[in-house]
């Protein structure tokens, strides 16, 4: 009865800062984990002692899964460098660099132990980050780094926890470093395949079901199958998640239902509000009985804490110096992005050149016409990928808002606990690693509004978007247009369709198209402005009128459910455009 009180009073709590949080300016993590370390210490509260595996197996998957299949596969290609860089190579370096420190400060300490807490505390949590980002308006490139970075430095510091973990409990003379990297790759490489099997498989399956509901509880099982059986080989289950999620994500609006896609996208944004936020509440809960296992006679609760500071200002500086030189190598991508450019745009214009010289028979040959598209195809997606980065950099300013953006938090928190009960010092390296991500949490989440504010960074230029809006919107319209004007059109008994009804769709495809562009001025006049406030004003009435009908009774009701769901489904349309 405790625990379920415990639970309601925790999704009302997280409720109710995810409402607070926007208007004040400050993420919701760093609120969440202040009220949780003064709700531990309020009198009659016991200490709140979690399971660290059923972080790590319940609520870590569905996290990053969560994650993953919002992130656009093409936006994680074009930024695979920075991402590796951060979420792999910095991730061990601060692991090792912090068990150098670790292992100075406590000599009792074996390398192999200070390299197993270096790799809980080494990979920092994108959630507050990217939460302040989006809020602020940060570049999408930016944002899209942070993202990235969170999904996959997870895998890389529990496969390196794994390994320390394991060297721990060998001798010295037995622990190669060959070794260690033979098993990282292994556990990488099982996770890819087994991320990949599960993600298709679950498209395919889900492609061919049509009830939407059924669908979406497919999908919250999607994470734990690719989870489970990569743990059980010894892989990288994180990783294995992530994969599934991002080819989900890539895959789902060719063979996915618009309402199974509705439906998913509001159930897990739901779930993972309320999993993420909870996780940062559970960090301050649990903070009072961390404290009350570290015994003084080997190492006081401040000395702990000092020490947990210290390393968290490390991780800073490392993160810091990380970031100098991979901004530095991004930095000359885009200017040599600019040459290779222009090289692709001088092969294509001889590409078209040629298509205007080649005799008739050639270009005719569907095994050529077919070779060609395949090869255009790819030149133009290349052209993109330079031109994406050529008109969103990552410079100097955003990256000092990267450098700052080291918050830990899950991960760190969980990982911690499911280090070996014989390991020296093991309490006090438990509240090292919370002190680390309450301290980052507070005080890089907490000002990293201000930093953004500071460097001035820029996000997307809104006539550039707008732009952009109109030229996609143009595109699809004529597609949608051409579709209509074949001569092969014909209804499925082989009949023409009516005039009228075939220049109705295409007004009705023309209003759409006016309404996506949005028209109106910044003042929020003009006719795609007028036409929501007077449809809003419609769906009042409309739904003023609906009420009369139901409370006189003079409908079955089903029938009024069906209207009212039908009104609904028009305001959320609204809503997105």
């Amino acid at each position: 009865m405790e625990l379920a009180l415990l639970g309601v009073v925790a999704v009302l709590v997280i409720v109710a800062v995810a409402g607070v949080a926007p208007r004040i300016g400050v993420a919701a993590p760093v609120i969440l984990v202040l009220l949780g370390t003064i709700g531990g210490y309020l009198p009659g509260v016991e200490p709140v002692v979690v399971d660290p595996e059923i972080v790590l197996m319940v609520v870590l998957p569905p996290i990053l899964y969560a994650a993953a299949v919002n992130v656009p596969l093409m936006d994680f290609r074009r930024n695979f460098r920075a991402i590796t860089g951060l979420s792999v190579v910095l991730v061990v370096l601060s692991a090792v660099v912090v068990g150098l420190v670790l292992r100075l400060l406590l000599p009792d300490l074996s390398f192999a132990a200070a390299i197993a807490l270096g790799a809980v505390v080494a990979p920092p949590d994108a959630v507050a980050a990217t939460a302040v980002g989006k809020k602020l308006g940060l570049p999408h490139r930016l944002v899209t780094v942070l993202e990235g970075e969170g999904l996959v430095n997870d895998a890389t510091a529990l496969v390196l926890l794994r390994s320390a973990v394991a060297a721990t409990a060998a001798t010295a003379a037995s622990v190669e470093v060959a070794d260690v990297a033979v098993d990282f790759v292994r556990a990488v490489a099982i996770a890819l395949v087994i991320g990949a099997a599960v993600g298709l498989a679950a498209v395919f399956v889900r492609g061919r079901m049509s009830d939407p509901v059924l669908s979406t509880a497919i999908s919250f099982a999607v994470p734990f199958v690719a989870f489970i059986p990569a743990e059980h080989l010894h892989a990288s289950g994180v990783l294995a998640v992530v994969v599934a999620g991002l080819l989900t994500g890539h895959l789902a609006p060719k063979h996915l239902s618009p309402a199974d896609r509705i439906s998913e996208r509001t159930n897990w944004r739901t779930a993972q509000m309320l999993l993420e936020n909870g996780v940062f509440l559970l960090v301050g809960l649990e903070l009072h009985g961390i404290v009350d296992q570290v015994a003084d006679d080997d190492l006081s609760v401040g000395q702990a804490v000092a020490i947990g500071v210290l390393v968290a200002a490390v991780l800073t500086v490392v993160r810091a110096g990380f970031v100098v030189p991979l901004v530095a190598s991004l930095r000359r991508e885009r200017r040599r992005a600019v040459v290779r450019a222009a090289h692709l745009d001088s092969v294509l214009s001889r590409i078209e050149e040629a298509r205007t010289v080649l005799p008739p028979e050639i270009l005719e040959d569907p095994r050529f016409r077919e070779r060609g598209r395949r090869v255009t195809r790819k030149i133009r997606r290349r052209r993109a990928d330079l031109g994406s980065l050529q008109a969103d950099g990552l410079g100097w300013r955003g990256g000092a808002v990267l450098a700052w953006s080291g918050m830990r938090g899950v991960v760190t928190v969980a990982a911690a606990q499911t280090l070996p009960a014989d390991l020296p010092y093991r309490p006090q390296l438990v509240l090292i690693a919370l002190t680390v991500a309450i301290v980052t949490l507070v005080v890089q989440g907490g000002t990293l509004p201000w930093v953004i504010r500071i460097v001035g960074v820029q996000g997307t230029d809104e006539d550039v978007e707008r732009e952009q809006l109109a030229t996609l919107v143009g595109e699809i319209t004529s597609a949608g247009v051409a579709c209509l004007e074949n001569p092969s059109l014909r209804r499925s008994d082989g009949s023409e369709f009516p005039p009228e009804t075939l220049e109705g769709v295409r007004d009705a495809i023309r209003r759409t198209a006016s309404l996506l562009t949005v028209h109106g001025a910044e003042d929020g006049q003009g006719p795609a402005s007028d036409h929501h406030a007077l449809r809003r004003r419609a769906i009042e009435a409309e739904r003023a009128a609906l009420a009369d009908a139901r409370t006189s009774g003079a409908h079955p009701s089903h029938v009024v459910d069906h209207v009212e769901h039908l009104l609904d489904l028009e305001e959320a349309r609204l809503d997105l455009a």
